[in-house]
Parts: C-alpha cells; sequence; structure tokens
C-alpha cells in the first residue's frame, strides 16, 4: 500500500531546487549569443566595404551584391566560427588584424593583402561578426 502524505519538508525543497534549475537552464534554450563588438566598427560601413575590396571575387557573402565567389570559404555564418583560416581564434581583435594584414598573422596564407586600413578593417570585422 502506498503512503499518501507528503515528502518531508527536505524532500519537498529539493524538488522545488531541481525544477527551478531545470527552467533556469530550458530559459537559455534557443537564444543564440549576442554578436561580438567591434570597437570602432560599423557593420553597416562594413558590408559596403566588402563589396568595394570586391571581397566577393573569392567569397560567397551574404547581402553582399556579387558575393559568388569559391576560391575561398563561404562567409556565411562566419560570426559563429570559433576560428579564422583554421586556427586562428575568431575575436573582434584578430578578425581586425587579419583583415588588415592577413600575411602578418598567418604568413603563406592564400588570403592576399587587399590594403584595406585598420579603420576600413574594424569596420569590416562588425559586419562579419554580425553573420550568425
Amino acid at each position: 500500500m502506498r503512503n499518501h502524505f507528503p515528502p518531508p519538508a527536505p524532500c519537498r525543497a529539493r524538488l522545488l531546487c531541481v525544477a527551478g534549475m531545470c527552467l533556469a537552464l530550458l530559459a537559455g534554450c534557443g537564444k543564440q549569443p549576442a554578436p561580438r563588438q567591434v570597437s570602432g566598427g560599423d557593420p553597416a560601413q562594413g558590408q559596403r566595404l566588402m563589396a568595394q575590396y570586391q571581397c566577393t571575387a573569392c567569397h560567397a557573402i551574404p547581402e553582399v551584391p556579387g558575393a559568388a565567389g569559391n576560391a575561398g570559404p563561404p562567409l556565411e555564418l562566419f560570426g559563429r566560427r570559433s576560428y579564422i583560416a583554421g586556427g586562428i581564434p575568431n575575436t573582434p581583435q584578430q578578425l581586425t588584424r587579419w583583415l588588415d594584414n592577413p600575411q602578418a598573422v598567418k604568413p603563406g596564407t592564400a588570403m592576399p593583402d587587399l590594403g584595406v586600413s585598420p579603420e576600413e578593417a574594424r569596420h569590416m570585422a562588425a559586419y562579419l561578426l554580425t553573420l550568425r
């Protein structure tokens, strides 16, 4: 025969604690982290610069006109990537350095130095990190 009395207080408190933790974990499900910010970077200007510097010749890039290149990797969802060029941590600072002078960051890389200024590199990095 089953006991129909409520569980003792410590057991009830433990159940409430477990239920609260489950709810807290579920609250974060399906949410993506906010895009990383680039200090001094304007994503809209970065998108225009991607077209101006003809990054589209090598990369498929969302929302950039004529972006059908396939010599380099597609840049869709770039902001979710952990690494740049297969081994450089994808942080705002590293991405800005990479766009400014890829050969200095990874000598021998196929990515050419396009002659972008550090300011332009910040804008371009800001745009790329919004691609999630």
